[in-house]
């Protein structure tokens, strides 16, 4: 039903991230003391250059827990920034850097998020926790780095502004509530390597006995069997159905699983069929989430296809109807944009002009010459292939003009922190859902309608 080969993926060897994990003791940030200023970016909008991977994200460093992180691709330059809510006047900022920090940085101020005064610079950060007096106003606040202290990105277990004025916390990016996921401490202990459980999140649409897994050449429904202790594999596929098993209604999730570590993904990259979201738990308190966000998941079916279509341009509203009710399609599996069809030559003009050859469906699919480019497949899909490489990393500058995958840009609409994988090589600057942590204890699998 489903044929891609797992994407690609780029991530730091797990013995290396246990070992900057250790650095820093899990727990909830007690701020200093200010005699007149408060904290005014926790809670608030956070964006950043890239990430590492969906564990990683800019909100990380902002969420007031010093046992997650943002984290950077590995390269220079790199930036954060936080959206305070409003004009603020900022007297100091707090770095807490992860073991990967900067040693050359700028701490910089705007009114409107592109026009930037630099209020502290240095070439000589030490990393560990860095209090900075500045002095200054404006609403949004980014540290730019240009030099890192290690082979790795840069990262932060909190970015901490202070000051007065700004706006009110404006919510998280689609994540579920905890009671999204249930009752996560009865999740039983793992025998293998952690324990799987999944949900019936269909709103009544179907009970227990109709929400079904496939694996490992076991098929159950989960009022029979919801948890799996999950061995380690290889590669693997997990399955899930809706009404009967093996029937129309179908999706899956991938991953690889070692003796002490998960890595996995939900996908978009062949089509949408079920909603999917997933929450990764490890035994050092790691806790992540991914796939489609809570709003996605409380509408109904119907819905989420209207949606689609009022989104996306003329092009791509065609994928919500050609395989309806039961998937919508990307576009490299959609007639109109293979060989002969109405789009087949959508992305030709644009991709011809950065000196690309490729068929539109050769595009979308990160396929051909595209295969073994995927920085160049990614700027394609995201329409940046015709801007300085510097800034195909720069998630502010993608699919703001067409032609560009907006398929894939639904997906990271309305995806937990906007990741998700829309085409083979989405993880390019960090912006799929892919996962990974050692010593993992429960994944929890979230299956909607």
């Amino acid at each position: 039903m489903f044929t891609h080969a797992p994407p690609r993926r780029r991530r730091r060897g797990f013995g290396a991230l246990a070992a900057v994990l250790a650095v820093a003791a899990l727990g909830f940030v007690v701020p200093a003391a200010h005699a007149a200023d408060a904290l005014i970016s926790q809670g608030k909008s956070a964006t950043a250059s890239s990430v590492e991977n969906a564990g990683t994200p800019a909100s990380a460093a902002v969420d007031g827990n010093t046992g997650t992180r943002w984290s950077s691709q590995f390269s220079d330059p790199q930036w954060i920034q936080v959206d305070l809510g409003g004009a603020a006047t900022v007297s100091q900022v707090v770095l807490r850097w992860e073991a990967a920090y900067a040693t050359a940085y700028q701490i910089q101020l705007s009114d409107n998020g592109s026009s930037w005064s630099t209020v502290y610079q240095t070439t000589t950060g030490t990393g560990g926790t860095q209090t900075l007096a500045v002095a200054g106003s404006g609403r949004y606040v980014r540290l730019s780095t240009t030099a890192r202290a290690t082979p790795y990105g840069v990262s932060l277990w909190e970015f901490q502004v202070y000051g007065t004025g700004g706006g009110t916390t404006s919510p998280g990016a689609g994540t579920p509530p905890d009671s999204f996921w249930g009752d996560t401490s009865s999740i039983p202990a793992a025998r293998n390597v952690l324990t799987v459980k999944v949900l019936n999140r269909t709103n009544g649409k179907y009970p227990d006995s109709q929400v079904y897994w496939n694996f490992g050449g076991q098929t159950h429904s989960i009022a029979e069997q919801p948890y799996i202790d999950m061995p380690a594999n290889s590669a693997g596929r997990m399955y899930f159905y809706l009404g009967t098993p093996n029937g129309q209604y179908a999706d899956f999730i991938e991953f690889t699983v070692g003796p002490d570590v998960f890595n996995g993904n939900t996908t978009r990259v062949d089509a949408f069929a079920l909603k999917l979201a997933m929450r990764l738990h490890a035994h050092d308190g790691y806790d992540v989430q991914v796939g489609e966000d809570y709003q996605t998941f409380q509408e109904d079916r119907s819905a989420t296809f209207a949606k689609f279509q009022a989104e996306v341009p003329t092009e791509f509203k065609g994928l919500a109807t050609v395989n309806a009710p039961y998937r919508i399609p990307a576009p490299g599996s959609a007639p109109d944009f293979r060989t002969g069809g109405r789009y087949a030559n959508y992305f030709t003009s644009y991709a011809q002009s950065v000196g690309v050859n490729e068929p539109t469906s050769n595009i979308t699919g990160c396929a051909g010459s595209l295969a073994g480019n995927p920085d160049m497949c990614a700027a394609l899909n995201r329409h940046t292939a015709h801007l300085p490489q510097s800034q195909w990393q720069d998630p502010s500058r993608y699919y703001q003009s067409a032609p560009a995958n907006y398929y894939a840009k639904f997906w990271h609409d309305h995806a937990i922190n906007r990741l998700a994988y829309g085409f083979p090589y989405d993880d390019v600057a960090g912006q799929s859902s892919f996962v990974s942590h050692g010593d993992p204890q429960w994944l929890v699998v979230a299956v909607g309608w």
